[in-house]
C-alpha cells in the first residue's frame, strides 16, 4: 500500500494483526501502515523480528529486521539485558536473545543468528554488498490508555557498528550473549520518516538491489556509497533547540526517559580482577550524561581556582583512548605520565601527588581501578600502589562513549573551559597527543625530514603530505554570498575586487578529518574567521552567532538557499567550544 513511519510517532500494535482498520484506541495501526501486497504480515511479538528473506536480481537480501525493545521488562528473567536507547546521539546499544535456560551455544538463537548475519553484511567491503545489507528498523515499547503493552514508538533506522560477546548474569546465575551496539541514521532529509515502499522494494524479488536503494533515505544512500567511514556524517543527532518537541524523540507519558537508562547488571573486569569504583546501581552511560559528570566533578579548590589533578588525569584517560591504547594502564604507568603533567600543568600552589586522583576519581563515575585484594574498601596508600601495581582508568562505558570523535571533542572542551582556562591549551594538548583539539583547523599533516643538504646555510629536504582542497568549492560558496561575510555581512574590497575567507567548520586537519564539501564551509571576514577557528564564537541551534566566553549574540548567521549547510558539522564546532548544550 506504501506508507510511511514517522520517528517519534507512537502506533498501535493489536494482537489480533488486522491490517484492514487504520486506525486502533487513537492511535494508528501498525499492521496498517506496513501492509504489503509483497512481503507477509510482519511481527513485533519479540525483541527481534526478522522480515523472510527474497531471492532477488544480484543475490538474497532480507528487507528489514524490526527490533522492538521492552525497557520495564528489563532485568527480568523473561529479559535480563538492559537496552540503551540514546536517540539524541544517534546510538543504540542493544542486546541479543541468549539467556539462561538456553542450552543452545552462544550465537544460535534466532535473534543472535539473525543479527550476526546482519552485522557480517554490514561490514560488507563494496558498495555493492551492502547494497543487499538489512536495515534495522528500530521501536521502543511504550505504554498508553494505562496499559505497557500494544504500543509501540518508531525510532529510526540503524545499522549495527560493532558486536562484542559478553558475560551476563540472571540471579547469580551467568550467561554468554551478545552486545550490538547501533548507529540510528539521520533522517531530517526526509523529514524523519520512512518510506514503508523502501522496505516493500526490497522485498520484491522482481527489483533489484540498486532499486529498491533509490527509495532508501539518504543517510543509507550514503552509507551504501561509503561505508563504516560514512557513520560520523549519517549519524542522528541532536540540532534542535530544547524548546522544540521535536527534539524529544519520546515523550513525557512514555515509561522511560529520553535517553533510555535502564540499570546495569555489575560484570566483572574483563581480566577477572576485582573492579573498585561505583558499579553498583549503576546506570548505562550516555555521551550527555559524561560531559555533565566532566563538567561537575568534585575537586578541591586551592586559593578559589579548582585543583587540576582530575581534569588532568581524565585528559590522560582520553587521549589513551583517542591513541588505541588500553584504556587501563598500571599505577606505575600512571605515576610517571600523569606527575609529569601535574608538575607541568598543575597549580603552582598544588602538590604534585597522582595517588590522589588514581584513587579518588573513582567518585566521577567515569573511572575505575583494578588489581587489589578484594577486601580493598579504603583508599591506599603509596606504598600499597607500588606493591600491587594496579590498574586504573576510565570504565568500560566512558571509554567506549569517548572513542566517538565527537563525544571526545565535547569532554575535552567542557574539561579545558571548565577546569583549565589559564593553561596554556596548545602546549597541554600537544603534550597529551591530543594536539587540534584547542582549535577548529586541527592540525595538518606533517613533513618528513630527508637528509641535510650542502650550502652556505644549513638546509633539509623536507617532504610534505598536504590535504587537498576544492579550489571550485570555495569560489562556489564565496559567489553566493557575493564575498560577504555570514556573520557580520562585511566585504572587503581590494584594488580590483572583493575579499571573503571561506571557512571549513567541521576542520580539515587530525583529529577533526572534516570533509572538503559545500556543506561544511562558511565565508567568513578574516576576524570572523580568525575568531571561529580559535573557538572564540560559535553558532547556535537558532544560528545567533555567540561569544563562547559569555554567550553574549554578535550577529545572526545568514543563510543561502543553495549553500546548504551540515548541521552536524555546527555541532560538532559547538562541541570543541563546549557549547554543544545551547
Amino acid at each position: 500500500m506504501g506508507s510511511h513511519l514517522r520517528v517519534g510517532e507512537v502506533l498501535r500494535s493489536a494482537q489480533n494483526r488486522d491490517p484492514s482498520t487504520p486506525v486502533i484506541d487513537g492511535y494508528r495501526n501498525i499492521h496498517h501502515v506496513t501492509a504489503s501486497r509483497t512481503l507477509a504480515q510482519i511481527q513485533l511479538s519479540k525483541g527481534i523480528n526478522p522480515v523472510a528473506k527474497v531471492r532477488a536480481p544480484g543475490g538474497r537480501r532480507r528487507p528489514a529486521i524490526l527490533i522492538r525493545s521492552s525497557p520495564w521488562k528489563a532485568g527480568t528473567a523473561e529479559t535480563p539485558w538492559h537496552d540503551v536507547f540514546d536517540l539524541d546521539n544517534g546510538r543504540v546499544r542493544y542486546f541479543g536473545d541468549h539467556r539462561v535456560d538456553h542450552p543452545v551455544p552462544v550465537g544460535s538463537t534466532q535473534g543472535n543468528a539473525v543479527l550476526l548475519e546482519a552485522f557480517a553484511e554490514h561490514q560488507a567491503p563494496t558498495a555493492e554488498q551492502r547494497a543487499l545489507a538489512v536495515p534495522l528498523l528500530l521501536f521502543a515499547a511504550v505504554t498508553r490508555n494505562k496499559t505497557p503493552k500494544g504500543y509501540v514508538e518508531f525510532c529510526g533506522v540503524a545499522v549495527i557498528e560493532r558486536v562484542e560477546q559478553i558475560e551476563q548474569e540472571t540471579k547469580g546465575r551467568p550467561f554468554p550473549n551478545y552486545r550490538y551496539d547501533l548507529v540510528v541514521l539521520d533522517l531530517s532529509a526526509e523529514d524523519d520518516q520512512v518510506d514503508w515502499a523502501w522496505i516493500e522494494a526490497r522485498g520484491n524479488p522482481s527489483l533489484s538491489a540498486s532499486d529498491a536503494l533509490e527509495l532508501a533515505p539518504r543517510a543509507w544512500r550514503q552509507w551504501v556509497k561509503h561505508g563504516h567511514p560514512a557513520l560520523p556524517d549519517v549519524r542522528r543527532q541532536k540540532v534542535r533547540s530544547e524548546g522544540d518537541p521535536a527534539s524529544r524523540s519520546h515523550s513525557a507519558e512514555d515509561s522511560y526517559e529520553t535517553a533510555g537508562l535502564f540499570p546495569a547488571p555489575r560484570q566483572p573486569d574483563s581480566a577477572g580482577t576485582v573492579s573498585f569504583g561505583p558499579t553498583e546501581q549503576q546506570e548505562e552511560l550516555t555521551a550527555t550524561a559524561l560531559v555533565d559528570r566532566l563538567r561537575n566533578l568534585k575537586v578541591h579548590r586551592l586559593n578559589g581556582r579548582p585543583s587540576r589533578h582530575k581534569p588532568l588525569s581524565l585528559l590522560w584517560g582520553i587521549s589513551r583512548i583517542a591513541a588505541g591504547k588500553a584504556r587501563l594502564a598500571p599505577w606505575r604507568e600512571f605515576r610517571d605520565e600523569v606527575g609529569g603533567l601535574l608538575a607541568e600543568f598543575g597549580l603552582p600552589e598544588s602538590s604534585v601527588t597522582p595517588e590522589y586522583p588514581f584513587w579518588r576519581l573513582k567518585t566521577s563515575h567515569l573511572w575505575q581501578v583494578t588489581g587489589f585484594p578484594s577486601d580493598s574498601s579504603v583508599e591506599p596508600s603509596i606504598a600499597t600502589l607500588e606493591r600491587f601495581n594496579a590498574k586504573g582508568g576510565l570504565n568500560e562505558q566512558a571509554a567506549h562513549l569517548l572513542s566517538d570523535s565527537f563525544v571526545r571533542s565535547q569532554a575535552v572542551a567542557v574539561l579545558r573551559e571548565t577546569y583549565l582556562a589559564d593553561v596554556d591549551h596548545s602546549e597541554l594538548m600537544d603534550r597529551l597527543g591530543l594536539a587540534g583539539y584547542e582549535n577548529a583547523s586541527g592540525v595538518p599533516d606533517g613533513g618528513e625530514e630527508r637528509e641535510m643538504e650542502p650550502g652556505p646555510a644549513s638546509r633539509r629536504t623536507v617532504t610534505l603530505s598536504r590535504i587537498v582542497r576544492d579550489p571550485e568549492l570555495t569560489a562556489t560558496v564565496k559567489r553566493l554570498h557575493g564575498d560577504r561575510c555570514q556573520v557580520c555581512g562585511l566585504q572587503l574590497s581590494t584594488r580590483f575586487t572583493t575579499y571573503s575567507e571561506a571557512a571549513h567548520i567541521r576542520g580539515l586537519g587530525r583529529p577533526h578529518n572534516g570533509p572538503d564539501k559545500l556543506s561544511n564551509l562558511l565565508v567568513l571576514c578574516p576576524n570572523h574567521h580568525v575568531q571561529f577557528d580559535a573557538l572564540a564564537i560559535y553558532v547556535d541551534t537558532e544560528d545567533t552567532v555567540r561569544v563562547t566566553a559569555d554567550g553574549n549574540p554578535i550577529g545572526q548567521l545568514r543563510r543561502h538557499p543553495a549553500h546548504q549547510i551540515n548541521e552536524a558539522h555546527l555541532r560538532y564546532h559547538r562541541a570543541l567550544c563546549g557549547r554543544d548544550d545551547e
